[in-house]
């Protein structure tokens, strides 16, 4: 499906950076290590290059990555990428000072046991940035699965990203327009979260 998705010769989230990931990279040190999951093609990825990351960067969709490396080539930065599914994806502990995950909705009990390979992979120090849907969005209808299973909600993250100190977490309405996919208002939630 990913694939078939990322077909099209135009980037369908943008080439721009997420939003929230732009503004919450401000309050940290930067540089380092960065893992990015559900990277799709790459926006945010080249972002990360772009500001000193030694990018990697995972996505089930091969077409979506060879976007991604095009993206990187064009905007003169280098970022590593990886085919591989999430499903019991496994992270090197204690690997990364950053960990990405903007709109990667999995089923739960995926996303349960690929979160905590995200707190066992972060460096003490080391953060998650995650945006995603929370099931509000169906209600809007501007973006995300049509599935509330696959969609995140604050008190799940608490409970998934156990472990580490939630810096921010919230759960809001904004305007998202990211792409032709994500277009309009935008029930989501918002984390950074430190591996202490």
């Amino acid at each position: 499906m990913w694939d078939q998705r990322y077909t099209s010769d135009d980037y369908v989230y943008g080439t721009e950076p997420n939003e929230f990931l732009a503004e919450a990279i401000r309050g940290l040190n930067g540089g380092g290590r960065a893992l990015c999951l559900g990277e799709g093609e790459g926006r945010n990825a080249v972002f990360l290059a772009g500001r000193g990351y030694e990018v990697h960067a995972v996505d089930a969709s091969a077409v979506g990555l060879a976007k991604a490396e095009r993206l990187a080539r064009e905007r003169g930065v280098h970022i590593v990428t990886e085919v591989a599914n999430l499903e019991g994806y496994r992270i090197d502990p204690g690997a990364w000072d950053l960990i990405v995950s903007i709109f990667c909705h999995l089923p739960a009990p995926v996303r349960w046991a690929l979160h905590r390979e995200v707190v066992a992979g972060l460096r003490p120090g080391g953060h998650i940035i995650l945006e995603a849907y929370t099931p509000a969005q169906l209600a809007l209808g501007t973006g995300g699965p049509p599935d509330a299973a696959l969609m995140m909600t604050l008190t799940e993250l608490r409970e998934e990203l156990d472990g580490l100190h939630f810096e921010l977490a919230r759960e809001v309405e904004r305007e998202v327009h990211e792409g032709r996919l994500h277009t309009g208002r935008g029930a989501v939630v918002q984390v950074v979260a430190r591996r202490l």
